[in-house]
């Protein structure tokens, strides 16, 4: 047999090996053999070799680390060798005050920020899950608790007695507060109106490009409750970011955005609960013409690698489990992974494209893509402002006035837009038949005939 995750060979023993007992401690359990080859076979250990070992291997494993292994001597015809046998702790093992882990064939040392995830699984907490000292029910926020309670309410994951009790009760029956009486985590990043003067970069960040990665043309930053974030956000992107072209299907009036709003919201709130807020970053949205990123410091569980696996059937595991049963609890996330499959919904029901997720060591990255309908007009409005109209296809220079005529422009000014000079033939054969149609309609003049008419749509 090869070597591999859970087996290892040396042909002699060293101190250092006590690394890699450490390292199987903490993953995944583990079996050493001494007096073996790189190829697993038995090249065997001396008499004086293995009575020396037998008796220091199972000593200094349990001196320097406080664990038992089994510790077995082997024959193989005339030659011996040593089995090492190491279970998986539930505690985290440090050797010599360093932590190890064994990742496929290496073993590596544990430190910063992932040896911290490391002592709180082992501990069975989570980052959310820790006490916030010196913060107290009565600093939270009133209007973001009341809105917990109104989605609550709305969704019935509330009932009116339920979100009728006073707040540290509520709290209390929300999980939010540890054995010691203290408000976790989840609770000041969802309640408390100022997040940051705890974990920096517990906001969202939205900007919008141009024609490059550093063609930033603006950008805004929503602070804040966490609960009150979903809503800003999503209403900032779509009123001020995206902007709705303009079709016909018959007589009706229809808006169209690149990509659908509902499944926007379940990416962000994805992104919000899945987090890694110990990293300090902001969840970022970067807008463009033709597609919209979204970018959070954060992981998936190790089984969900891949835009299919995400929208396949699976369990439901967030990264801030604390968290999630909040948003679930007001009613804006589902349990059981059902936020995968209403992004799928709603990007069908838009004839749009799954989004595409980039899962990394360096964060989760969701690319939106536009939809193809919005694609195409976005080509047709190309077109027109670029002065290719051609004046005998009525019906494209027809929606493009009405497009542009969502707010009042002067005769004067449709004409510079569409690029026809000729005003007869504006009035004749686009202005008066459209006006007539009640397509366009005219505004009110402030003083009468003073030549300030305007069109509306």
């Amino acid at each position: 047999m090869s070597e591999h995750q859970t087996i290892e060979y040396k042909e002699l023993w060293h101190d250092e090996y006590l690394e890699w007992i450490c390292g199987y401690a903490n993953a995944y359990g583990g079996t050493l053999y001494i007096g073996k080859n790189d190829d697993g076979e038995v090249v065997g250990l001396s008499d004086k070799d293995r009575k020396k070992l037998l008796e220091a291997i199972p000593n200094k494993i349990t001196d320097t680390m406080g664990i038992v292994a089994d510790v077995n001597l082997l024959y193989k015809g005339k030659l011996q060798y040593i089995e090492i046998i190491v279970e998986k702790y539930p505690s985290l093992i440090s050797y010599h005050g360093k932590y190890f882990y064994r990742s496929g064939s290496t073993m590596r040392a544990i430190t910063g920020k992932e040896l911290d995830k490391a002592i709180l699984k082992s501990q069975g907490r989570t980052w959310d899950g820790m006490p916030v000292p010196k913060l107290h029910v009565t600093d939270l926020k009133r209007e973001a608790i009341e809105l917990f309670k109104e989605k609550a309410l709305r969704r019935h994951r509330l009932t009116g007695e339920e979100a009728r009790i006073d707040d540290t009760i509520l709290m209390e029956n929300l999980h939010l507060v540890d054995e010691e009486g203290y408000l976790i985590r989840a609770a000041m990043l969802a309640f408390y109106k100022d997040p940051e003067k705890w974990v920096a970069g517990s906001y969202i960040k939205i900007g919008y490009f141009g024609d490059s990665d550093s063609d930033l043309k603006y950008q805004d930053e929503v602070h804040g409750a966490l609960i009150e974030q979903i809503d800003k956000a999503v209403d900032l992107v779509y009123t001020k970011y995206l902007k709705a072209l303009i079709y016909y299907d018959g007589i009706q009036r229809v808006e169209q955005f690149m990509f659908p709003q509902e499944a926007f919201r379940e990416i962000l709130l994805n992104a919000v609960v899945h987090k890694d807020y110990s990293a300090c970053n902001p969840i970022q949205i970067s807008v463009y013409e033709d597609k919209i990123y979204i970018w959070n410091d954060g992981e998936m569980p190790s089984e969900l690698d891949s835009t299919e696996k995400l929208f396949e059937k699976h369990s439901s595991r967030p990264y801030n489990p604390k968290l999630a049963n909040i948003f679930f609890k007001s009613g804006m996330i589902e349990a059981w992974g059902r936020g995968f499959d209403k992004i799928k919904e709603a990007c069908s029901k838009y004839d749009g494209h799954l989004p595409e997720y980039n899962i990394g060591a360096s964060g989760i990255m969701v690319l939106c893509k536009a939809c193809d309908k919005y694609l195409e007009l976005l080509s047709d409005k190309d077109d027109l402002r670029l002065g290719q109209i051609d004046q005998d296809n009525d019906q494209d220079v027809t929606k493009m006035i009405i497009a542009f005529c969502i707010q009042p422009h002067s005769a004067k000014e449709i004409m510079d837009y569409i690029k026809i000079n000729d005003r007869s033939f504006f009035r004749r054969h686009y202005l008066n038949p459209m006006i007539k149609t009640g397509q366009l309609k005219r505004t009110i003049p402030d003083k009468p005939k003073s030549g300030n008419q305007k069109y509306y749509s």
